[in-house]
């Protein structure tokens, strides 16, 4: 655990933050009342768009009134509709479905998209494959079929401006939630050896199924860069990541035809489990911080809970098309009902987020900050009981937002800079430094009572219609 000075007045803190901002050039310091988060959780889902899970949700920026994208091969236009099935086809999200279904700012692709998307795929988790026999990208879904997110929203923070950190596939993304950055390096140790790879970073051996194919290994990827895990263990910061058992959610080659399901759990590294592969986790002896999660519901039992954890599901827990929505939801729950319940809750803050949007539609115009995103918008919530009761931030966010707050809450606000880490590489620039990226300490209210646990059935009864 993180040893911090003694708890001062509220006040007085305040007063030392706005000195120090006044004294480094008018950058402002981060709330003083982010050190009563003690523990950070980062639960990542997967593949939906924020106007598929929260398009009607009360006070957010949904669906639009009149909204209707073109359907070339009915030559007509679909309109956004509820959809109440369970298990949802989606449609093909690689770096350049993200292109066309962004059309130059019209987000009008999405169904073009999915028309024009693979079928037949030996592994329906191809990002490059349309998992269902009418493209159902235009559905949406409410309180009748996800009851426990619209409580969670209802309850604490929504977030309707988060968006996926890159504008490409899963594990370019998996690399940015850890390391703000995606890369393809050519020697060990060596960061400088490291150029920016959105699409085609280091893939892990067996990535497109080469063995099964007979193809060949490719040797272990080189993740020389510098992560945020190195940051923490500098500090002393405990953390931890936490993998569910079973197959990966998506393809391990996001332009391939087909691929077989790679299994994964805590001791095989693949794109959702890449911190074995970084050259920092190795060095600092630090392999044993990944881990299974009955370990998670273990430490937030008996308060062990380390001060960052990750938490990567599996193919049946995802929500991945096709994986069933209320699978994901039940899981979701049992995990975020273990830290209500857990001794530690009272300075827990648990970031819940979808890892991309699975081709499905948005209305939302991404902003551009660099030549590696941001990408589609996502649902974000904010689950704390610091957290503000029934608020929607409509700040600009990304999973950038969640590295800059662990920085500022347990790292002095260190950032993953070049300039600074001691460790040098060649990254285009410095991601929680973006002007455009929002502030998650607003989404709290530091100086209210610890709010009670919402505690939810894992197999909820289905909420009213949202419209």
């Amino acid at each position: 655990m993180v040893m911090r000075p003694a708890a001062a007045p509220l006040l007085a803190l305040a007063a030392a933050a706005a000195l120090a901002a006044s004294s480094s050039g008018g950058v402002a310091a981060p709330d003083p009342g982010i050190h009563r988060i003690e523990h950070v959780i980062v639960i990542m889902q997967e593949d939906r768009s924020f106007d598929t899970y929260f398009g009607t949700f009360p006070g957010a920026d949904g669906i639009p009134a009149g909204a209707c994208v073109p359907d070339p091969a009915r030559r007509t236009c679909q309109r956004p509709y509820h959809n109440p099935m369970d298990v949802n086809g989606g449609g093909p999200h690689g770096a350049r479905n993200a292109v066309a279904d962004i059309d130059g700012g019209k987000m009008d692709g999405f169904v073009a998209q999915a028309e024009s998307g693979r079928r037949g795929c030996t592994d329906p988790d191809n990002p490059a494959c349309t998992n269902g026999a009418v493209p159902d990208v235009m559905g949406w879904h409410d309180a009748r079929e996800i009851p426990n997110y619209w409580r969670y929203a209802q309850a604490f923070v929504l977030q309707d401006r988060m968006f996926e950190p890159n504008a490409s596939w899963s594990l370019p993304e998996h690399l940015f939630q850890v390391s703000e950055w995606s890369a393809a390096c050519t020697r060990h140790d060596d960061p400088s050896s490291c150029t920016n790879a959105l699409q085609s970073p280091g893939r892990p051996p067996d990535a497109g199924g080469r063995r099964r194919n007979a193809l060949g290994s490719r040797p272990a990827p080189i993740y020389a860069w510098t992560d945020l895990t190195y940051l923490l263990h500098k500090k002393g910061v405990s953390w931890a990541y936490y993998v569910v058992a079973g197959t990966e959610p998506d393809c391990e080659n996001d332009e391939a035809v087909s691929c077989v399901a790679r299994k994964q759990n805590a001791k095989t590294p693949g794109i959702w489990n890449p911190l074995p592969y970084f050259d920092t986790v190795k060095a600092d002896a630090e392999l044993g911080n990944v881990r299974s999660v009955g370990d998670f519901y273990a430490a937030a039992k008996s308060g062990t809970l380390p001060a960052v954890a990750w938490i990567a599901p599996s193919n049946a827990v995802s929500e991945h098309p096709p994986g069933a929505l209320s699978a994901g939801q039940a899981y979701v729950t049992s995990l975020i009902n273990a830290v209500m319940r857990s001794p530690q809750w009272n300075s827990t803050a648990i970031f819940l987020a979808w890892d991309d949007w699975g081709g499905f539609y948005d209305h939302v115009v991404p902003p551009r900050v660099d030549e590696n995103g941001y990408g589609l918008r996502v649902p974000g919530l904010v689950i704390s009981p610091y957290a503000k009761a029934g608020y929607v931030d409509h700040q600009v966010l990304t999973f950038d937002a969640y590295v800059k707050f662990i920085e500022d809450d347990f790292l002095g606000g260190a950032r993953l800079d070049p300039k600074t880490d001691g460790r040098p590489d060649p990254r285009p620039d410095v991601r929680e430094n973006a002007a455009a990226l929002g502030d998650l300490t607003r989404d709290f209210d530091f100086a209210q009572r610890p709010r009670a646990p919402v505690v939810l059935p894992v197999r909820p009864t289905p909420g009213p219609a949202s419209r």
